[in-house]
């Protein structure tokens, strides 16, 4: 027993020590599964640890490691391609005077699977999503049923609620990517909702690691009826939060570091709800020129 748990450690030291290395992504889809599941922290109160360790079903498949590498070598391929034309793979003249871009656009299956979605679930709660293609697959349909009860774990106080979220970019070799948004200054999106209201989400990737929680959030009100409607909101509309709480001190979007987006709905109303989301993009609105909506504090 005591061997076994000295080769997991060496295994587990293995894999932080290679993870700022290049190879590190060669074994990411070998061990990354086992590792975090064996070395997680968090368990749902009231659920049962899992009694098989989840190293024994891995697939050491030397095969997969090398059709991961040309996969790979492909994707860098690619993104050098693009680097040497320019930014976004556009020429710099054509990527200074883009005045709109499509981000997300619901038309296939495909374009679904960039989502992914979650609720209160994940906590016991007992609120239900589902996304699938509209009519005509023409648009993204998000529904479900949203419910407040609490779960009855003797921790959680707070309850319903269900979001969409896209997948962050990835690059070759599981490099982080970011959305480069600096060009635009407002966020447009062709909806039609239920007269319900959602928050609509901007995620960053910190600086520091103190600002991991940091989220970006604004109000988006539908009005219901079968009509769609377009809605422009600006990112300096968008207020600084973290772990739900909005913070004294804000300041403006980081732009060149966009993580992902995503739409929450948590209106503390129990029932049913749905958002037909037909694209989302950018817009470069040369009559706003508000910088930031909300007071700045100098630290003193």
């Amino acid at each position: 027993m005591a061997l076994t748990v000295t080769l997991l450690n060496s295994a587990y030291l293995c894999g932080r020590c290679c993870s700022h290395k290049v190879l590190h992504p060669l074994l990411g889809p070998l061990l990354n599964d086992s590792m975090s599941k064996l070395y997680s922290s968090y368990r749902r109160p009231g659920s049962q640890p899992e009694k098989k360790p989840s190293w024994e079903n891995t697939d050491f498949s030397f095969k997969k490691g090398i059709n991961f590498l040309k996969s790979q070598l492909n994707m860098l391929k690619e993104e050098t391609k693009d680097y040497l034309i320019g930014p976004g793979g556009y020429p710099l003249s054509q990527y200074l005077l883009e005045q709109t871009k499509v981000l997300w656009e619901f038309r296939s299956q495909e374009d679904l699977n960039k989502w992914v979605i979650s609720s209160d679930v994940e906590i016991g709660g007992k609120s239900e999503v589902y996304l699938k293609l509209g009519r005509n697959n023409q648009a993204a349909l998000l529904y479900g049923t949203l419910n407040t009860e609490v779960p009855r774990d003797g921790e959680t106080k707070y309850s319903g609620y269900c979001s969409m979220r896209a997948k962050p970019p990835v690059g070759s070799f599981a490099r982080k990517k970011y959305y480069d948004w600096s060009n635009f200054n407002s966020l447009y999106l062709r909806v039609r909702g239920d007269g319900r209201p959602w928050m609509v989400n901007i995620y960053t990737d910190p600086y520091f690691s103190h600002q991991k929680d940091d989220l970006y959030s604004y109000f988006m009100f539908t009005r219901g009826g079968p009509y769609w409607e377009e809605i422009k909101i600006p990112f300096s509309k968008f207020f600084l939060s973290s772990r739900g709480r909005v913070q004294d001190q804000q300041h403006p979007v980081w732009l060149d570091k966009i993580s992902t987006l995503g739409f929450t709905i948590g209106d503390k109303v129990d029932g049913p709800f749905q958002l037909e989301i037909d694209f989302i993009g950018l817009l470069n609105d040369r009559a706003h020129t508000e910088e930031f909506a909300y007071e700045t504090y100098e630290k003193v």
